[in-house]
């Protein structure tokens, strides 16, 4: 009995021996025989192959980094960008770090690199009409800047330049191995950009956005370096402590769990690294893209801000100090330029009849190449679009309706293109048609021997078309529409009853009737020097 019972206890120790082997062989198996997530996750259907997008090398170790003295607010979710607020016209430190490693970028070494800073919208759609906003801040607000560099509190500075038509940007020149901080100010708050004021609106959120360039061969700092950005929303003075004061009171009053889906707090804000995104051509083949009804998508201005981009810098980075007409996004205030602006002393466009017509070079053709089509864009004072339209022919643009440019270019500048586009001219106050009396036809007056229709004269008139209702605006279309020197006219009298000589003044333009014909005569002046118009 006792060796059988010994036997069991053996059998049953090696019943459970075995059964903690197999258990431990089919661990082991699942740990690391089976395969490795690594290895899975390394596989090609699992591979990111957008090369677009940073490889991870690049965006831990970007060349520099700008940090904010200004505190986050505590009130952002877990993975959602940073925001900070800002007080309106209050001065915060910029932190311009030379972030690189040993051997990067080596051909700056002991040179100066020039950064950018602008103050830009957060939202997409607002990006697109960004100019028009920024033309009716300028207007609401003249001589006052969006953006403004305190130069007394700034230190390693060099070249400070801000360009009177690019209110949202100031750049200068630093020595990355040296202490640099940009002291900035932003004077536009967010609720200035909301579409109804009624008060208590949500404001827009900004982004602060810094590009820094180096210097090329031929002396220019155009070569990009690098770009990041941050979101802000800008309130009046002390504004932007209590917003701060009232997120950290709502964040104390969450439960412990809650307060782990939002982010901690910051004392400072790292301006982040991202990718650039050209919306200008991001716009056009949108536009391509978009039906009839040419509407932009609910969710596309947030779907693309949630991914971080920065708005690209003007194509010509040295804007600030040339002054030619260098094509320009439509996020940025338009440039200087250069093209011509047609002289005052001109008619309106269109009337033939008075002989300052504009030229057909003036109107834009169906058969314009792409080339032409930018000239006229440049020329006719649509400089900022020019990009956006880089790839229209004369044909292209002239097919687009004027819900069409109001669309792509808001509403102020889509109807001035459309009517320019349309050669639609301003509608004269008056018109007058106007004939100067032939010499045989005044002999013959003078001799009484009859009219001069008797004597087979033709009277050909030219239409005067006035804009403005005084006699100087008669004088001068006069003489350009004769061909006369206007400094040669004295004076401009009508002919009235028994032959009398009135004065054209102002009062009397004003009184007359809509299509009057006149016959006009010239006689020397009493000094010999010029002449005096009659009309008749």
């Amino acid at each position: 009995m006792a060796w059988v019972l010994k036997m069991d206890e053996v059998i049953e120790s090696g019943l459970v021996h075995d059964f903690d082997a197999s258990l431990s062989g089919i661990g082991q198996e699942l740990g690391a025989g089976a395969y490795s997530m690594s290895d899975v996750l390394a596989l090609p259907i699992f591979k990111q192959e957008d090369s677009s997008l940073p490889q991870e090398n690049e965006t831990k170790h970007p060349p520099f980094q700008y940090v904010m003295c200004a505190a986050t607010s505590p009130a952002v979710k877990l993975y959602d960008e940073t925001l900070t607020y800002l007080n309106q016209g209050q001065s915060y430190e910029i932190r311009m770090l030379d972030n690189r490693k040993a051997g990067d970028i080596p051909e700056i070494n002991g040179k100066l690199v020039k950064s950018i800073i602008r103050v830009v919208f957060h939202d997409r759609r607002l990006q697109y009409t960004e100019h028009q906003q920024l033309e009716g801040w300028k207007w609401n607000r003249p001589g006052d800047r969006l953006l403004d560099l305190d130069i007394p509190m700034s230190v390693g500075v060099i070249d400070i330049k801000t360009n009177p038509s690019q209110l949202n940007a100031v750049e200068f020149l630093w020595d990355p191995t040296k202490c640099t901080s940009a002291f900035i100010q932003v004077h536009c708050i967010s609720t200035e950009f909301t579409p109804r004021k009624h008060g208590g609106e949500k404001g827009v959120p900004f982004r602060i956005q810094v590009d820094t360039f180096k210097q090329t061969e031929n002396g220019e700092y155009t070569d990009h370096l690098h770009s990041a950005s941050c979101q802000i929303k800008v309130f009046k003075p002390k504004g932007a402590d209590r917003k701060q004061k009232t997120d950290r009171e709502k964040m104390e009053k969450r439960t412990a769990h809650e307060k782990e889906k939002y982010q901690p707090s910051y004392d400072t804000t790292v301006l982040t690294e991202m990718r650039l995104e050209p919306i200008i051509e991001d716009a056009v083949e949108h536009e391509q893209k978009k039906s009839s009804k040419r509407t932009l998508p609910a969710d596309y201005g947030d779907s693309l801000a949630k991914r971080g981009s920065c708005s690209p810098w003007p194509d010509t980075p040295t804007t600030f100090v040339n002054n030619s007409p260098t094509p320009a996004p439509t996020f940025t205030s338009a440039q200087h330029n250069t093209y011509s602006v047609p002289d005052s002393n001109s008619s309106s466009p269109n009337h033939q009849g008075d002989g300052t017509s504009q030229g057909s070079g003036d109107q834009l053709h169906p058969s314009a190449t792409i080339q032409e089509t930018q000239q006229w864009l440049l020329k006719n004072r649509f400089s900022a679009y020019t990009r956006l339209f880089s790839n229209f022919s004369g044909a292209d643009l002239l097919k687009l309706t004027r819900e069409d440019l109001v669309q792509i270019c808001g509403p102020a500048d889509g109807i001035r293109l459309y009517n320019a586009l349309k050669s639609r001219s301003v509608r004269p106050r008056l018109t007058i048609y106007v004939c100067q009396e032939p010499l045989r036809s005044i002999q013959l007056e003078r001799q009484d021997t009859g009219s001069g229709d008797s004597n087979g004269a033709i009277y050909v008139y030219h239409a005067i078309y006035l804009e403005e209702m005084a006699a100087s605006e008669v004088t001068r279309k006069l003489a350009l529409a004769f061909n006369i020197p206007l400094h040669q006219i004295n004076q401009v009298y009508r002919q009235g009853p028994t032959g009398i000589h009135i004065l054209v003044s102002d009062q009397m333009v004003q009184n007359f009737q809509d299509e009057s014909c006149f016959l006009f005569t010239t006689i020397k002046a009493e000094n010999g020097e010029g002449f005096h118009i009659i009309l008749k």
